[in-house]
């Protein structure tokens, strides 16, 4: 059973602060493989990361949420960036996008949210468990081709998740091999009762030990054992950064010169609407992950990423939205409160700035390792156990969203995802609207509950079930709605009824709600 949850401040802020360093180890990689995937700056990717902790951070009303670039837009990125031939340019699209979702949030159009099945947001979590999992082991061994962060099948240089991951197996780095098998042991023994039953210990975030201890080894690997050293190429870059003269140089401001370019309103208008689609499907899933069952209320959302965006958009920074990736390292870092994802923003920021020279010691490798265990966590046995144990009806459309997401995107999984769920909607309805039971030649034919156009199938087929010469009671007594092509039917069947021999009764009663089957029974 969890804690119950504090009101008191510092109560929080010892499970807030170790979680804000573990979020923002694993924001560092993906801010930055999202910019340089994008074609935008790198420091753009760093900005839209802290803007999304620190500005969506502090207005939104999630507690353990975390916005920022992701990677879900970056063939929009690319394609806008080309569009317009200018960063300054797409910059204030972004700013428009922004306006956008402050008005889609008054406009009430968070309740978009609340019609994704529970099945499909589980499916979609483990979804990410899996990429996560495929798309890190290459890093993990030291094959880097593709960038951090991304999350799509077809990748940009060519190349597909699972070819991605055959090739890894060709271009091994001994050196990250050795650093990442040591970083997950030392992830798993961490979060051993030892470790976590320890007051002190368990204070002291495992990933950034990791961290600390893979800078460590690979100093001694460059000094006594050449051989395994990790070069360069594999480790965490900031090239802008490290040549900065001032923050100054580091920024770029909006040109919204290009006000009357149609095309600048399109890609406006797809971030918007991409951006909260996103952003109500993240929260969603935050919101069923947290284990203190507090909900956010959506529009207040679409307000806040509308502001993230605005902000992100007139600094220089990449567009934002509510991340899955990194609220689920949130959330299993055992984050309690918004104050972890604002504190991590002001770690990215700040050491972005202070500390290029030494972020640069990091290798690849390790940080791979703790994206690996969030992905565990998101996919592990037990999930798919809960979600058969469910029934068909959930297991089915679960599954088929998690391999429609591995094959895809994001959205376009989930929505094939809500397409299936639909269907087995359809179905369950299409089999119990319409109930028939019969003794000998009497039939009652029930509505158990409102009948659509849908339901036209199914009592078509009860109708053919009637023999000559049958009586049948019609009840309808529990339906409220029931179409008008429903009725034509039944009135189509009373009218054939007397060829066949079949008398029928429509059971009426004052408490019945559909008014075809109000007022006292009646025989005809």
């Amino acid at each position: 059973m969890e804690d119950k949850l504090s009101s008191r401040f510092s109560d929080n802020l010892i499970y807030d602060l170790p979680a804000s360093v573990v979020v923002f180890l694993v924001a560092l990689p993906l801010c930055m493989g999202i910019a340089l995937a994008s074609g935008a700056p790198i420091f753009s990717g760093i900005l839209a990361g802290a803007v999304g902790a620190i500005v969506v951070g502090a207005i939104s009303r999630s507690s353990l949420s975390v916005s920022g670039p992701a990677a879900g837009l970056t063939s929009i990125v690319i394609l806008a960036i080309h569009d317009v031939n200018s960063f300054p340019v797409f910059l204030s699209c972004v700013v428009m996008a922004g306006a956008i979702q402050i008005a889609l949030g008054y406009l009430h159009a968070g309740v978009i949210g609340h019609f994704v099945p529970v099945a499909v947001i589980k499916g979609m979590l483990a979804a990410i468990g899996l990429i996560l999992i495929l798309k890190q082991i290459p890093h993990a061994v030291g094959y880097d081709v593709d960038f951090e962060g991304d999350e799509s099948f077809y990748q940009p240089d060519g190349e597909n998740t699972f070819s991605d991951l055959l090739y890894s197996f060709n271009y091994f780095t001994s050196g990250a091999i050795v650093i990442s098998a040591i970083s997950l042991l030392l992830l798993i023994v961490w979060e051993r009762p030892m470790i976590q039953n320890n007051k002190y210990a368990k204070l002291i975030p495992g990933p950034l030990v990791i961290v600390l201890l893979s800078i460590g080894i690979n100093l001694f690997f460059a000094r006594y054992i050449p051989s395994l050293e990790v070069k360069a190429s594999h480790l965490v870059s900031f090239p802008e950064v490290a040549n900065r003269e001032s923050i100054v140089d580091l920024l770029t401001f909006p040109d919204f010169s290009q006000w009357n370019n149609p095309s600048v309103y399109k890609i406006a208008i797809t971030i918007a609407l991409v951006a909260s689609l996103e952003t109500l499907l993240s929260i969603e899933a935050a919101d069923k992950l947290d284990p203190y069952h507090r909900i956010t209320p959506l529009n207040h959302e679409l307000k806040a990423q509308g502001v993230g965006n605005l902000v992100s958009g007139l600094i220089g920074g990449l567009p934002v939205t509510s991340v899955i990736v990194r609220t689920s390292a949130n959330l299993a870092a055992g984050a309690r409160t918004k104050i972890s994802t604002i504190v991590h923003g002001v770690l990215l920021l700040l050491a972005v700035m202070l500390i290029p020279h030494i972020l640069e010691m990091i290798p690849l490798a390790v940080l791979a390792a703790i994206l690996l265990m969030v992905g565990y966590k998101l996919t592990s046995i037990s999930v798919f156990k809960k979600m058969y144990a469910q029934g068909l009806t959930q297991f089915i459309p679960f599954v088929i969203t998690i391999i429609a997401i591995l094959f895809s995107d994001l959205l376009i999984g989930v929505f094939i995802g809500i397409l299936v769920s639909v269907v087995f909607l359809v179905s369950r309805n299409h089999k119990s609207a319409v109930m028939v039971v019969s003794t000998e030649n009497n039939f009652l034919l029930k509505f158990t509950k409102d009948v659509s156009f849908l339901n036209k199938s199914a009592l078509r087929n009860a109708f053919e079930r009637i023999p000559s010469g049958a009586h049948v009671i019609v009840d309808g007594s529990n339906a409220q709605h029931i179409d008008q092509d429903i009725i034509s039917m039944l009135e189509d069947f009373l009218t054939s009824a007397t060829s066949r021999s079949i008398s029928v009764e429509i059971k009426k009663s004052n408490k019945a709600q559909h008014p075809y089957f109000r007022f006292e029974e009646q025989s005809i």
